[in-house]
């Protein structure tokens, strides 16, 4: 049974956009579900030149900074620093007790998201894997949309079985013994969050791919990561500009 709750999100200069990811994350700890339960979330302010740091303070999280520059190595330190206090402060607590979920400062997640992951945390499912969503797709191409729509639709078609194929670090989540037992995030630039769910399906956890409970994430035109989901929506913008 799950007792307690961490919520990490990693943030590189991200004053313009963070208030309203720590607003949803507090909605979310706030549903009927999962209200009784203690939640901590921490902001690894990782290399900010910004606000950063003061917002994740005026908005009530725990914040950890770093100097990385590396959003692998900031996921595995929020998460290394979050559960290890969490486990110290509450007697008895046990890693299989407490639900490690991660998302990012530029992502904003829907009021059931934690409700939902656990959920299916109690139908014996190890690590949820979710979908994203853009909202507002200024900046760029007209066919965008529709196509990052499309790539969706037929990855979903194709992977009826066993669920979609995608992994985004700001719809992750997994209880902490699994995360541990499969090594953590490792420190890379990008790809952190498929490596560890590689991990976790070799070890054999069971991670339940799900579209049902898709984050609101940014499609800005200045990706943070290169190679990640900004890249892949500037490659769509060339195949469709």
């Amino acid at each position: 049974m799950i007792r307690a709750l961490v919520v990490v999100v990693p943030a590189r200069d991200e004053e313009e956009l963070l208030a309203d990811c720590l607003d949803a994350l507090r909605r979310a700890a706030r549903h009927p579900r999962v209200r009784d339960l203690p939640c901590r979330v921490t902001v690894v302010a990782d290399a900010c030149r910004d606000a950063t740091a003061a917002i994740a303070r005026r908005h009530g999280a725990q914040l950890l900074e770093l100097t990385a520059g590396n959003v692998g190595a900031a996921r595995a330190a929020g998460s290394r620093d979050a559960l290890e206090t969490v486990l110290s402060a509450q007697p008895g607590l046990t890693p299989d007790s407490v639900w490690l979920a991660h998302t990012d400062a530029d992502s904003r997640v829907p009021a059931d998201w934690l409700a939902r992951q656990l959920t299916h945390a109690a139908c014996g499912w190890q690590a949820v894997v979710g979908t994203v969503r853009v909202a507002d797709w200024r900046g760029h191409p007209d066919n965008t949309a529709t196509a990052f729509r499309l790539h969706y639709q037929q990855d979903q078609q194709d992977q009826q079985a066993g669920g979609h194929r995608h992994v985004h670090g700001a719809n992750l989540a997994v209880r902490a013994d699994a995360y541990r037992a499969a090594g953590g995030f490792p420190p890379l630039p990008v790809g952190e969050d498929r490596t560890l769910v590689a991990a976790l399906e070799a070890a054999g956890f069971r991670v339940k791919r799900t579209s049902r409970n898709p984050v609101t994430t940014s499609a800005r035109c200045t990706p943070r990561a290169r190679g990640g989901f900004g890249d892949f929506l500037r490659d769509l913008d060339a195949l469709t500009g």
